[in-house]
């Protein structure tokens, strides 16, 4: 279990990308004040503007420090813990390589999706957009099936890290967008590998308790 000098606190909003962080406590059994905000904050949860000038999620405080990268926090969270891939290891630089993707290269398309079905008024949403990013998401999705395709069961270092949390979180979100017709059979097996988690399950409760 990861150390921590102070009770950490997890700004949150159900099923966004926050859910890779509230997913990996779960995972690591780090207790933390969990604040479930609405979506999007910056229009309902004015505030949250104090905490996070971004008015983004995830916001993670600790020790009077604010973190807001999702991918990064999910490193803190997993210090010390298995689910962190050591320097040592060979699939190390892989697994860096997998973090710094879940969002610039895979959950970036997926956003532009959102907002045009979801976010913006019905007159401002933009069906091409939402078919451009789509097949812009299942091109580069396509890395994950290769990943997969020498028989892994999970993405780096031959056990569940926080690889398979952040990049798992953008196939699930793919899966709420009706975009996941576009990912490979072993893409598929592996996310419901990783949906199966008691983890998984227990984050998705945990944000629908408050």
């Amino acid at each position: 279990m990861t150390s921590q000098t102070t009770r950490a606190i997890l700004y949150h909003c159900a099923d966004a990308r926050s859910l890779r962080c509230l997913w990996a406590v779960e995972e690591t059994g780090i207790d933390v004040d969990l604040h479930i905000l609405p979506f999007p904050p910056r229009a309902f949860a004015p505030d949250y503007r104090p905490v996070n000038p971004l008015m983004t999620v995830p916001g993670w405080v600790e020790d009077g420090r604010l973190m807001t990268e999702s991918a990064a926090i999910c490193e803190r969270i997993a210090e010390g813990s298995p689910l962190e891939v050591q320097r040592s290891e060979a699939d190390y630089w892989d697994y860096r390589n997998w973090l710094h993707r879940s969002d610039a290269t895979l959950t970036f398309p997926l956003a532009i999706m959102l907002r045009y079905t979801r976010v913006e008024v019905p007159e401002r949403r933009l069906a091409q957009a939402v078919d451009d990013y789509k097949a812009f998401f299942g091109g580069r999705a396509k890395s994950i099936e290769a990943a997969l395709g020498d028989g892994r069961e999970w993405l780096v270092a031959g056990r569940f890290t926080i690889a398979d949390i952040v990049i798992g979180y953008a196939a699930f979100l793919a899966t709420t967008l009706k975009a996941d017709d576009v990912l490979g059979e072993k893409t598929k097996d592996w996310l419901a590998r990783c949906m199966a988690r008691d983890g998984f399950a227990r984050a998705r409760a945990r944000q629908q308790a408050r």
